[in-house]
C-alpha cells in the first residue's frame, strides 16, 4: 500500500519539479532479477533512480528509517517504503556480507536491486574503482547488470546542504551486461573483470574521469 500510494504521488511530483532527462529506459528488463549499478554523487541518488526507472528498484537503507515513532515515524517509513528501500542493520559486525545477502534475496525473488559499486559518494565528481560486490551478486544470482549514469544529482543536494534544490538532472540506463561471458574464468578474476566492465560502461554514460583507486570516506565525514 505504501509503495503504490507513495509512488503515485512522488513520481508525478518529482517529474513536474525537476523535469529529468531520462535515456535508455528500454534497456531495463521488465521482469526477472537485474542489478542497476550506478555512479554515486548525492544522497538523493537512491530516490532519483527508483522514481525514473520503468520498474521497482530496491536499494538498501539503514533500518532506523523504519523504527521512528508518531506521525513523523509513520511518514518516514511510508516514504522509504514508497521508493523501494530495504532496511539493513549497518551496525552489525558482518554488515557488508549481510547487505550482499539481502541483495541476493532481492535478486532471487526476481526483483531489481540498486547498488553503487564505488561504495560511497564521489566528492570530487570523478568515478572511482568499483568494488566487486556488484559482480559477486550478478554471478551468484546469474542476473544481468544494467549500468546507470547519473548527471547533476550532486546539485540537488550538495554535501552539507539541508534541503534539496532545483537542478537539471539526467539519468541514463545503458545496455545490460550479461554474466555469460565470464563463465569458465576463475572466480576472483571474473568478479574483477565484470566490475571493471561495469565501471567502464558507467563512465561512458556519464563522461566522468575514471580513477584507478578506491573511494574512501574522509576521516570524520558522515555518509549515507
Amino acid at each position: 500500500m505504501f509503495y503504490s500510494l507513495g509512488r503515485g504521488v512522488l513520481v508525478p511530483l518529482s517529474h513536474a519539479l525537476y523535469r529529468p532527462t531520462i535515456e535508455g529506459r528500454e534497456n531495463v528488463p521488465r521482469s526477472g532479477g537485474v542489478i542497476l549499478a550506478s555512479n554515486h554523487l548525492s544522497f538523493i541518488d537512491s530516490f532519483a533512480i527508483p522514481l525514473v526507472s520503468p520498474r521497482r528498484v530496491r536499494f538498501l537503507a539503514k533500518e532506523e528509517y523504519w523504527t521512528g515513532e508518531g506521525l513523523k515515524g509513520l511518514l518516514q517509513k511510508g516514504f522509504f517504503t514508497a521508493v523501494g528501500m530495504v532496511p539493513v542493520n549497518r551496525h552489525s559486525p558482518t554488515a557488508a556480507q549481510e547487505s550482499l545477502d539481502t541483495g541476493l534475496e532481492v535478486l532471487r525473488a526476481g526483483d531489481a536491486f540498486g547498488i553503487y559499486p564505488e561504495g560511497t559518494r564521489s566528492r570530487d565528481g570523478r568515478l572511482y574503482r568499483g568494488r566487486t560486490g556488484v559482480a559477486w551478486l550478478a554471478l551468484n544470482a546469474q542476473v544481468p547488470v544494467v549500468p546507470v549514469g547519473l548527471i547533476g544529482t550532486q546539485n540537488i543536494q550538495p554535501v552539507g546542504a539541508s534541503f534539496p534544490k532545483l537542478a537539471k538532472v539526467t539519468v541514463r540506463f545503458g545496455p545490460p551486461i550479461g554474466v555469460e561471458r565470464y563463465q569458465g574464468i576463475p572466480a576472483g578474476r571474473a568478479r574483477r573483470q565484470l566490475t571493471d566492465d561495469v565501471m567502464a560502461a558507467i563512465a561512458a554514460l556519464t563522461g566522468q574521469e575514471q580513477v584507478d583507486a578506491y573511494n574512501e570516506v574522509p576521516v570524520g565525514a558522515a555518509d549515507e
